[in-house]
């Protein structure tokens, strides 16, 4: 039979809405050395040790005295311009020299500027000494050139901005902003600034325009922001210097907004903030999706009283009044007073990010009923964890059920071997539930590999449309000097900017999602292949951060009834112990009795053991002595099967007994069956695909994708269009599985493209290996 693939246009299904877009949150410097075009780091003095153990007032400045110039630095807090960045620098010149002042390093090798560009300062001053005082500033290199220069005087006793503009007369990655008192004299100084004056869409306190661009291209449908985890992370005290993200904090003039901690171990200036953000989907074309946190952080344990809970939900609605209140409304002034008298058009809002514990779910049902009774046209996105499974997974689903949320925020990082062994994940999902919106997924790295194989689910997504609303890659971005996760879809410096094959993948898909989903069957493609492998291996033990003791340790042939004794193991911190156990069992038993004798998170069991690289372990007191956990590590990456909620206390005597009945894991702790999984085979289809149609332009779109090492020969049959001349264009992206983009060569792994013609709809085509095809097509 030959194979065939066969599209009926007329066969119209589910609509693809919005499904694809993007993820916002300030990791990696996303925002403050990255999309967020301000060039000065620690621009208000305001880094602190709570940030960051290495921070302090004057990170990222030096002193400067050349010749034989004198100047002392102080840092004041009495009588600042903005009481919420009470910080500020007293530069006292006491012998002006060459110039006595400071300098800014920036971020990454420093401040990247192009001959002829100009670039905007700001600065607020006001003179500390009876007469004026000049401030000179320059863009300079490292060996002192001076690219451009302008002079400044504070006259003002009382605080002042002070405003100008440089134009470089160098190209140089590396150059500095310095400040110095060409006179003697003392001078005060905050919020110290310079912009880009071409940032995205020409706005102030705006947007790096190269990233900005990036993003805009792939025409994401929404863009989920603020993270991510920072959102939940934090103290519940809003004014507090460690607090929660809370909206209301970034709005309003960007130097009257107070400094962060950001819980990726940085400071946040919050410039970035709310109004940005919405601002930013409205010029790239995408719907905001903003995420509020729920009165609970999860890290920390840190819990809103029920009865204490009204301000947090007020705040949810005050954010919606905010997006899409009219100027005669509170909020909606504040927002045409920022400048956008024109709502936003808020249409989705999530409550929390990744929360697990009965915490969450007692109070999100209070912002839901809020939400839905104020305003019904909202669709309100609830969360089920940072797992794909298991008790805490299961939890939040049922949360959204009982509550009726219209979407379930879902989020996992896995390996590619995952992601096929999943790809029919959504196929059983029900149509009348709440929709997914998978918020985050990755597999572990930026081959393209990882993007094609992540081009294979995406296929599953389209495919389940009816279950699955709403999709994003996470995360974003990345400076790739400042990395606290990876993978990342784009990554930048402070000069370049580049796209992974992720990147290309996710734009390829957003740039041509369709409108609605078409019928499509195949003929002839053959059988998927199965890569299932026995869990056969060594069985390990281990504290996990902890000194512990195993206590009468058996392993049991569950087929043959064999038993094995091992006795008792007292392990330090970081010891491990093998049992001499027969490996090649498939149906077994593990029982032990264990006890942490110091330190924290418990035990771990390790077994199917391969390598350090390749195994599968049973965790119980995991991340912060929390989780309960059976996963698998395949190439070094790790995929969590499934998850629950435990903690262990110091010496505590536990009952642990682990089955494992082929490629099926069961778990108990005293008696309580606390998980159960099943690690599936890896399947790899002949081929994925999928077909839409573009209700813009009547375009047809055909996605496939294969996936194996050899091409196809395939039949392409577009029913309705047999009797028609097709036009459109063909987009491939093919290369080496390990390939990686880079600096270097930032389109190493990029789409071609080819004009395609055909007189009637079927024609014979030939998928390469290893290979992601998309047509686009329109009838002349």
């Amino acid at each position: 039979m030959d194979k065939k693939i066969i599209v009926n246009g007329k066969d119209e299904k589910e609509p693809l809405g919005d499904l694809y877009g993007i993820f916002f949150e300030d990791l990696n410097h996303a925002a403050d050395g990255g999309l967020y075009a301000e060039m000065v780091q620690n621009r208000s003095f305001e880094f602190d040790t709570v940030d960051n153990k290495e921070y302090h007032p004057l990170y990222a400045w030096e002193k400067v005295e050349r010749g034989d110039a004198g100047v002392v630095l102080s840092i004041c807090t009495t009588d600042p311009y903005c009481d919420k960045n009470p910080h500020y620098l007293v530069l006292e010149a006491v012998k002006p020299g060459e110039g006595a002042g400071i300098a800014n390093r920036g971020y990454n090798s420093g401040f990247a500027v192009k001959e002829g560009e100009a670039y905007l300062f700001s600065c607020y001053t006001k003179k500390m000494s009876e007469d004026p005082v000049e401030l000179r500033v320059a863009l300079e290199g490292q060996d002192g050139c001076e690219y451009a220069v302008l002079t400044l005087c504070a006259e003002d006793t009382g605080w002042r901005k002070q405003e100008g503009r440089l134009v470089s007369s160098r190209t140089d990655a590396a150059a500095r902003l310095v400040l110095t008192l060409p006179q003697k004299g003392t001078l005060a100084l905050d919020f110290v600034s310079l912009f880009p004056e071409d940032t995205f869409m020409g706005r102030r306190n705006g947007m790096r325009k190269d990233i900005a661009l990036k993003i805009k291209d792939m025409k994401p449908k929404f863009m989920r922001f603020p993270g991510g985890c920072l959102v939940h992370d934090g103290s519940l005290d809003p004014e507090a210097r460690n607090s929660m993200y809370r909206w209301k904090n970034t709005i309003g003039p960007a130097e009257e907004r107070p400094a962060r901690r950001n819980s990726w171990g940085y400071n946040q200036t919050l410039g970035l903030g709310f109004f940005e953000y919405f601002q930013f989907c409205e010029d790239i074309g995408a719907k905001p999706l903003p995420v509020l946190p729920g009165g609970y952080d999860p890290h920390h344990q840190r819990v809103v009283p029920i009865q204490e809970m009204q301000p947090w939900i007020q705040d949810a609605l005050d954010l919606i009044e905010f997006a899409n209140g009219s100027p005669e409304t509170g909020w909606g002034a504040v927002r045409a007073q920022m400048g956008h008298e024109a709502p936003f058009g808020l249409e989705y809002l999530a409550i929390g990010n990744e929360e697990v514990g009965d915490a969450f779910f007692e109070r999100y049902p209070l912002f839901h009923k809020a939400v839905r009774e104020n305003y019904p046209e909202i669709k309100i996105i609830g969360t089920a964890g940072p797992f794909a499974a298991g008790s805490e997974y299961e939890k939040g689903w049922s949360c959204a059920k009982e509550c009726g949320s219209d979407l379930v925020d879902e989020h996992y990082y896995h390996t590619p071997e995952w992601f096929l062994a999943n790809h029919h994940r959504y196929d059983s999902f029900r149509a009348e539930d709440p929709k997914v919106f998978l918020g985050e997924y990755a597999s572990w790295g930026n081959t393209w590999y990882n993007a094609l194989v992540e081009a294979s689910f995406m296929l599953g997504l389209e495919r389940n449309a009816k279950a699955v609303g709403l999709a994003c890659y996470a995360p974003m971005l990345a400076n790739a000097d400042y990395v606290n996760w990876k993978p990342d879809m784009i990554w930048f410096n402070n000069r370049e900017v580049f796209g992974t094959p992720d990147y290309y993948v996710q734009k390829l898909f957003m740039n041509h999602q369709g409108s609605r989903r078409l019928g499509v069957r195949t003929q002839g493609l053959g059988e998927p292949e199965r890569k299932e492998q026995p869990l056969r291996g060594s069985i390990r033990l281990q504290g996990y951060d902890a000194e512990v003791l195993y206590r009468s340790v058996t392993l049991e042939n569950n087929r043959t009834g064999e038993r094995k004794d091992f006795g008792d193991f007292h392990l330090k911190k970081g010891e491990v112990s093998v049992l001499p156990a027969e490996t090649e069992w498939e149906d077994y038993t593990i029982s032990c009795r264990a006890v942490e004798l110091d330190g924290y998170q418990g035990f771990q069991i390790f077994f199917g053991w391969q390598d350090e690289e390749n195994h599968y372990c049973w965790t119980v007191g995991g991340w912060q002595n929390y989780d309960l956990l059976l996963s698998k590590k395949i190439h070094g990456c790790v995929s969590d099967l499934t998850q629950s909620l435990i903690r262990v206390s110091e010496g505590q005597e536990y009952e642990l007994k682990l089955q494992v009945s082929g490629h099926r894991l069961c778990a108990w702790v005293d008696g309580r069956l606390c998980a159960k999984t099943e690690d599936r085979p890896v399947v790899i289809e002949p081929l994925y695909y999928g077909a839409s149609r573009d209700e813009a332009d009547q375009a047809l779109i055909l996605k496939v994708a294969n996936l194996r090492e050899e091409s196809i020969a395939v039949q392409l049959e577009l029913e309705d269009m047999c009797g028609s001349v097709l036009r459109g264009t063909i987009y491939t992206m093919q290369a080496d599985p390990a390939a990686e983009n880079d600096f270097e060569q930032p389109e190493r792994v990029a789409p071609k493209e080819s004009p395609f013609h055909s007189k009637g709809g079927s024609f014979a085509y030939e998928f390469p290996g290893l290979s992601l095809t998309i047509f686009r097509l329109k009838e002349e």
